[in-house]
Parts: C-alpha cells; structure tokens; sequence
C-alpha cells in the first residue's frame, strides 16, 4: 500500500473513532512528523480526504471533519473519491424496447411498457475506467436523452420531482469480454469489478438498474461491528 493511501485509511480510522475531539486534525507539519512522511504527501493524503468530503480545509485556521459523513458506512470508491469536474461520462447507445419479463418484475410495470437501455463509458481524470449499462422505465423518463445520460442521472431524477432513497449494490469479479475490452481500452481478459445497481425511491420504486464494468477498481468502507448478529450467525 502507498504512503498516502495507508495515511487516508489511518486517519479515516481515527476520525471515525472520534480521536479528535475538537473535530479538528493535526496540522499538516505535525501530520509529517507523526507518519515520517513529506509534507508533500500529507498534502496528498488530505487532498483525498477533502475531495470525498471527509475533512474541509480552512485557510489559516486547520483541517476539521466534516461531522455528517463521519458515520457514512461507504467512505469512498474509486468513482466517488474523484470530484465531478474530473468525470465525464460519453453515450453509445441509447434505445428504447417493450420491457422483458425481468425488466417487468424489476420496475413493476406492465407488459408492453417500454424501457430505455443506454450504455455510456465513465471518464476519469482523462482515462476510461467504467462501462455502464442501465435501463429505466419510459413511463417515469419519457425525455430521457443523450445530454441526460452524459451527465447526472440523480439529478435528472430528482429535477423530475422524484426522491430517491437508496441503493442495493451487488459486487462480482469477472474478466473483460471482447467487446467491453474495445470499449474500455484495455486487453480481453482484464480483471474488472461487475458492479450491479438497483436505484430505489422513497416509495420504494426501482427507477434504474444498471450494471457496471469497472477496471482498476478500489473501495473502502468502515462497518460497524454488531456483536448480536455475529453471535446469531454461530449459534
């Protein structure tokens, strides 16, 4: 593990665990001496920590926690860690077709509904890392369009007078096929991350499933340890 990613855990760690009582970090000179690194990468590792919201920095006045996200059990992603202005997503291809039987059963909906597919690649920092392909139902999106898809579902949805609520994500490992290795600018066979989404409203309607082939793929998270269901699963 780099430096700087041992010190964004270590500090996430301590933040979670309340250390600074203030709310308040070290500042970068004593972060330095602490983990015996260069200021440089203390500067890097609060970086990171600034862009996924962790910590705001204040000019003349210190690094301090943003209490809110503290107990956030998805910390960050390799997609969530990188500000907007770093992402952008490009359509190839979006279409519209009677929903399926699943597609059915996912969305609630009847038979000849129609569903939109579309399949974008996401762009980060100037490299490709994510393919996506999602569907949504043409009844709750009947102006979904490229501009639509090339920038914010959530917002699009929301703009719509919808409240999403949550998401169910499933994780597999698998190898990149032919066409998603032409797609993703890598070698057939590539180790990625097949990453399965269902968005959910408040009411609890499926709005988009989607599922993602990501490459060079990393995730962190801070889980509470429940001694209950721990004790339930070995009895």
């Amino acid at each position: 593990m780099k430096k700087r990613e041992f010190i964004v855990q270590d500090l996430l760690s301590k933040i979670y665990q309340e250390e600074f009582k203030d709310g308040k970090l070290p500042n970068q000179r004593k972060l330095s001496q602490i983990y015996g690194v260069s200021r440089f990468t203390i500067q890097q590792a609060v970086k990171n920590l600034e862009e996924i919201g962790i910590v705001r920095v204040v000019q003349g006045s210190g690094i301090f926690v943003h209490e809110k996200w503290v107990k956030n059990p998805l910390i960050f992603n390799s997609l969530t860690r990188t500000p907007y202005d770093r992402i952008d997503s490009k359509m190839v291809e979006l279409k519209k077709s009677p929903a399926t039987l699943d597609e059915q059963k996912i969305f609630q909906i009847n038979e000849g509904d129609e569903v939109w597919t579309f399949e974008r690649i996401r762009i980060v920092n100037y490299k490709i890392e994510q393919l996506e392909i999602s569907k949504m139902p043409v009844a709750m999106f009947p102006d979904l369009s490229q501009e639509v898809v090339e920038h914010s579902i959530q917002n699009y949805v929301e703009q719509k007078g919808f409240r999403i609520s949550h998401y169910i994500t499933s994780y597999d490992p698998i190898t990149t096929s032919k066409e998603q290795s032409k797609l993703l600018l890598c070698k057939r066979g590539t180790p990625a991350m097949q990453i399965t989404n269902r968005a959910i409203l408040e009411d609890g309607q499926v709005f988009e499933y989607s599922s993602i082939v990501a490459i060079d793929y990393s995730v962190t998270y801070i889980r509470l340890f429940d001694r209950e269901i721990h004790r339930s699963r070995i009895d």
